[in-house]
């Protein structure tokens, strides 16, 4: 048996689908069993518990080979709060005595501070450590589902905003049903010692990623760079959260810093293209 959290996004439902595929025992963690409902009608286990309930979290962890984890980015939530939410997923994987935990996290989660939100991840990395559980950190680069934030802006006035000194520098962007059948295959086949690995992905420049976008939406769209100066306020103008905005300044600066490199211990190579990913992301946004 398998514990898989995050189920109800992407990652999280990748893997689920990816493991049931197989026939693998799995046990979907969701916050209330209605969540739970269409993954039972595929044959899954249902656990409820919250990431802040720590009992309810290690229960749902018991008896299982191996748990994906992941720690969400709450827009109103503070540092404290995101810190305190890793402790209570390291604690209940503590508790619950599962072997082996695979944690989704990111390029850049060696550094503890001046990262934004991915210093959330360096602690949840931390912490599982301290566990007696084996652990296998995926740090990822960005998510080619990125566009999702910016459809909105697409459709609505022909624009792609870029967060960054320049549009044309390449970034690897990786799918998440790729994450999602990479965390399957280490869930399944656990290595004997905690280890980080990298998601290696094809490299995509902001510009690239506009133009394909554009011609799925059968539009071409404006790249539209975003001076460093005006970030926090088209941030909220957005209507992102100050506390959230504030991270994704810190994070955006990182990234033109140049300090979110790949570091692991081994690497895994994710082949999914760009324009296929954005085809299924237009077809999603179509039918609501």
């Amino acid at each position: 048996m398998y514990a898989i959290t995050g189920v109800t996004g992407h990652v999280g439902g990748a893997t689920a689908r990816a493991l049931l595929a197989t026939a693998a025992a799995v046990r979907v963690v969701v916050r209330d069993q209605e969540k739970g409902r269409a993954w039972a009608e595929r044959g899954a286990d249902v656990a409820v518990a919250d990431f802040t309930d720590r009992t309810a979290l290690a229960a749902a962890f018991v008896g299982c080979r191996g748990a994906f984890v992941m720690l969400p980015t709450i827009p109103t939530a503070t540092d404290a709060d995101h810190r305190h939410l890793a402790d209570t997923i390291a604690g209940a994987v503590a508790d619950s005595g599962v072997p082996h935990v695979v944690m989704l996290s990111s390029v850049g989660a060696e550094l503890p501070e001046g990262t934004g939100p991915i210093r959330w991840l360096h602690h949840l990395e931390s912490r599982l450590r301290e566990t007696d559980a084996v652990l296998t950190a995926l740090r990822s680069p960005h998510f080619q589902e990125k566009v999702e934030a910016v459809l909105g802006a697409a459709t609505g006035v022909g624009v792609y905003p870029v967060f960054g000194d320049s549009p044309d520098v390449p970034t690897p962007m990786v799918a998440t049903r790729d994450i999602g059948a990479t965390v399957a295959r280490l869930l399944t086949s656990p290595p004997s010692a905690s280890e980080v690995v990298d998601l290696a992905a094809p490299s995509y420049t902001e510009r690239q990623v506009a133009d394909a976008l554009g011609a799925a939406l059968g539009a071409p769209l404006q790249v539209v760079p975003i001076r460093r100066s005006d970030w926090l306020g088209a941030l909220t103008d957005a209507g992102v959260p100050p506390l959230l905005a504030d991270e994704l300044v810190a994070l955006y600066d990182a990234e033109d810093r140049g300090v979110l490199r790949p570091c692991g211990d081994r690497q895994l190579r994710c082949t999914t293209t760009l324009d296929e990913t954005l085809r299924h992301v237009v077809q999603a946004a179509a039918r609501g």
